[in-house]
């Protein structure tokens, strides 16, 4: 059967919208891949470049400095100021940015440390070299603590209340924002169970009562959310949760 000029362009208009469909629908799930992508990698409190400089930390503290091998020290410096370097550039992912300004502080007092270390190194002046290598460690193990969580239960707490307090409030999605206080009420379970961090117990009382704040601010705007309550009034609740859990947060520290 012959087409007419018409109808073979009705065909290649259907071509084209099926295309442009799949076209559509490959590009939506791209997407929101990259945006889970996105909020799973700003919700790890993990900075690969600490890590990766453990390696010569490790050698540093647990090989040359017991065994006052200023040589090997000597040795290990073209490691130092590579894994060094990676550190400078690492980025702090998102749920970490309240730790920014500690955490450029302790950059810059880890350079002069290690400037330190590089002019003892070639002076051969040992025992300095010997003090440099422990101060270096020592600032190695002040940034690990900056970034560790209180625990893993305040750490997964938080990881959901990242999602709700910077995507789904501005978005002001309110199915993900109840899917999300539905998962912080377990989270607060679980944290209430857990036994109380080593760390903490010095400071036992104020941890207790921003706890209590804590939950209670959450089970207000669980209340909120129930009473189908203005937007307004929803944004007003998640940020005084918000607010406590930093003061919670500020106690543990």
């Amino acid at each position: 059967m012959k087409l007419t000029r018409s109808a073979i362009l009705v065909l290649l208009l259907l071509t084209f919208a099926a295309c442009s469909g799949k076209d559509e629908n490959k590009n939506a799930t791209a997407e929101s891949n990259a945006e889970t992508h996105g909020i799973q990698t700003e919700t790890s409190s993990d900075v690969p470049a600490l890590h990766e400089f453990h390696e010569v930390i490790y050698q540093i503290w647990h090989e040359a400095w017991p065994e006052k091998n200023t040589q090997m020290l000597k040795e290990l410096l073209p490691q130092i100021e590579d894994g060094f370097g990676k550190l400078q550039q690492a980025a702090l992912p998102g749920i970490l940015q309240d730790k920014q300004n500690a955490w450029t502080k302790g950059i810059q007092n880890m350079a002069g440390i290690i400037e330190t270390y590089k002019s003892s190194a070639a002076a051969g002046q040992n025992e300095a070299l010997l003090k440099a290598a422990e101060d270096l460690h020592s600032q190695f193990e002040q940034l690990v603590r900056l970034i560790r969580p209180v625990s893993k239960e305040i750490d997964s707490y938080h990881q959901e209340l990242y999602r709700l307090y910077h995507y789904y409030m501005p978005a002001y999605d309110l199915e993900k924002i109840n899917s999300s206080v539905a998962v912080l009420m377990v989270r607060m379970e679980a944290i209430e169970k857990a036994p109380l961090p080593a760390r903490l117990k010095t400071n036992q009382t104020a941890y207790q009562q921003a706890l209590i704040d804590l939950k209670s601010s959450l089970d207000q705007l669980k209340k909120t959310l129930q009473d189908h309550a203005p937007n307004d009034q929803v944004i007003a609740a998640i940020a005084t949760m918000h607010d406590k859990y930093q003061h919670l947060i500020g106690v543990c520290e």
